[in-house]
């Protein structure tokens, strides 16, 4: 089901909770919502349509992947850029890496790991930004 964005700061500012296996349809949601904006946005995390959990989608490039509690496990090349989100206008600084390792239960609620490099790779860590109460 396709779900309204949220732009409220004081919402998109709280720090999520950890997702639990009841929270698959918030996930499919997400999708479904990411797909509904796919000419303004590759990544949303759930406080970005009022739910307060660990979850984050994203387009990789070559498809779409919920992720469910999402921990970046390493990273490397450290660069500084800036960014937008579709819960906020214009640009912000912020910091980011070129490659990270990423472990998190998929939509079947099994436990991944994957490597990402470039544009993917930063859309996950904007997204976990999201997740922890960050907002760019």
């Amino acid at each position: 089901m396709i779900r309204q964005v949220v732009k409220d700061v004081m919402i998109l500012s709280r720090k999520s909770v950890p997702a639990e296996k009841q929270d698959i349809p918030i996930g499919k949601d997400l999708l479904d919502t990411l797909f509904a904006n796919a000419a303004a946005c590759v990544g949303m995390a759930a406080n970005m349509i009022g739910i307060n959990k660990r979850i984050i989608v994203v387009n990789t490039g070559v498809m779409n992947i919920a992720m469910f509690n999402p921990v970046i496990e390493s990273r490397s090349g450290r660069y500084e850029t800036q960014e937008g989100c579709l819960s906020l206008s214009g640009l912000r600084p912020t910091v980011r890496y070129q490659s990270i390792s990423v472990s998190y239960m998929d939509i079947n609620w099994k436990k991944q790991k994957l490597k990402l490099t470039g544009w993917p790779a930063q859309i996950v860590q904007h997204e976990i930004d999201h997740c922890d109460g960050i907002v760019i």
